[in-house]
């Protein structure tokens, strides 16, 4: 399956970037975040890469016979309207569980335009004791990969500041939805 996938993402003129940090777990940061695709193009990276992972999803993508694909891609259905249920507890106990754990998660919470990311990736990885390691898709320069882990995790503001830093040159498929985080 690696050579398939590396073979797809060449025949379409992907380049492979980054190597993933040697680390059992973690949680991942994948932006931008503009269209369905970036999950396509992510699954295959991270199968040309040989990158064990999982991927929160919306609960509504968990429907027969979607739900079957879903949970063989390794996604894991999130209900985001139910606040009552402590996800990020839910998804600190999955990482703590398991013996080797990558949660993948689109920061923005959405496809849509957000200058105010979601802040569960912080909370869970704090409570998971995991870091955040940080990966991207770049449409204009066809690049998709890690850039690594983030060095100062410190602060919800520290952490913003430097994804801001990160995440700031880096093309969506649709660039008009994609902002990062307002300081």
């Amino acid at each position: 399956m690696k050579q398939l996938s590396k073979a797809i993402l060449k025949i379409f003129g992907w380049e492979l970037k980054g190597e993933f940090p040697d680390i059992k777990k973690s949680v991942v940061i994948m932006a931008p975040h503009t269209s369905n695709w970036d999950f396509v193009i992510g699954k295959l990276y991270l199968s040309a890469m040989g990158i064990s992972n999982n991927t929160l999803m919306k609960k509504e993508m968990f429907v027969f016979p979607l739900n079957l694909l879903m949970s063989s891609l390794g996604a894991i259905p999130v209900d985001r309207t139910n606040k009552k249920n402590n996800m990020v507890q839910q998804v600190a106990s999955i990482i703590e569980k398991r013996d080797k754990c990558n949660i993948f998660i689109a920061a923005e919470g959405t496809r849509k335009r957000n200058p105010n990311w979601k802040k569960g990736f912080y909370h869970i990885a704090k409570k998971a004791e995991v870091p955040i390691v940080t990966s991207f898709i770049d449409y204009k320069k066809k690049e998709v990969g890690i850039i690594g882990v983030l060095s100062d995790t410190s602060t919800i503001e520290s952490t913003m500041m430097e994804l801001n830093s990160i995440y700031k040159d880096i093309q969506a498929k649709f660039p008009d939805s994609f902002t990062v985080e307002r300081a």
